[in-house]
């Protein structure tokens, strides 16, 4: 398989790992307490609320994931450095790290205390986080216009200014709008089980997608020695 065939299927790679982002926020907001662990932005936003006086937040939650999202992004940045411009060995290696991140946070879910005591919930959290640093640090690496894969803001924005209502150059238009239904799709379902099923089956699919896109980005990079021209 060629290069440019490769790097023709990393924005499909990108979209499974913003999948993952809507499933594993989906279990922290839901099951952790209020906290997001790959939506930096919000955390900085209740950190705000908190500081204003309101009682129902725990700051506390939003420092922890903010720092250990930061150790995973700082760990994803080494990677970029450590395989150079190999999309595919950054990849592989961010999502394997991630991966067994999620593998011992789905671990904790079968324990005895699951997510009702706060040392568990605190550890879970430090886990999703740092999974979450380290995947948005490699597809900030592979550098695919449109999809970093936890920021949908910039995305939307993007579209929305683009579109016919604004500039009118549409540009890479499908790519935003499966980008945000991608985010969409994984919170749905990740709340659906989360609210009807478990937090466990939620970390479930999550891992099982990780491994698929692991696999997926293995074959289509192993015949691609560079896999780092412009997507």
């Amino acid at each position: 398989m060629s290069t440019i065939r490769a790097t023709a299927r990393l924005p499909v790679l990108l979209l499974m790992l913003a999948v993952i982002t809507g499933l594993v926020d989906a279990v922290s907001f839901l099951s952790l307490g209020h906290v997001f662990v790959s939506n930096m932005t919000g955390n900085i936003v209740f950190l705000g609320f908190a500081a204003a006086g309101a009682g129902n937040i725990a700051p506390q939650r939003s420092l922890v994931a903010l720092a250990m999202f930061a150790i995973g992004s700082a760990a994803g940045g080494r990677m970029s450095v450590r395989f150079g411009l190999h999309r595919g060995h950054i990849l592989s290696a961010a999502i394997a790290l991630e991966a067994v991140l999620v593998l011992v946070t789905l671990a904790a879910a079968f324990g005895h205390f699951a997510f009702t005591a706060d040392a568990v919930s605190y550890a879970e959290i430090v886990l999703l986080a740092l999974a979450m640093g380290v995947q948005n640090a490699a597809a900030r690496s592979v550098a695919v216009p449109d999809l970093i894969t936890t920021v949908i803001t910039l995305t939307m924005t993007a579209f929305a200014s683009e579109s016919l209502l604004g500039t009118g150059t549409n540009r890479n238009a499908m790519r935003r709008v499966t980008a945000i239904g991608a985010m969409f799709l994984g919170a749905f379902i990740g709340g659906a089980l989360v609210l009807h099923a478990s937090v466990a089956a939620a970390l479930a699919i999550a891992l099982g997608l990780l491994t698929s896109t692991a696999i997926a980005v293995h074959w289509v990079s192993r015949n691609a020695p560079t896999w780092a021209q412009p997507a």
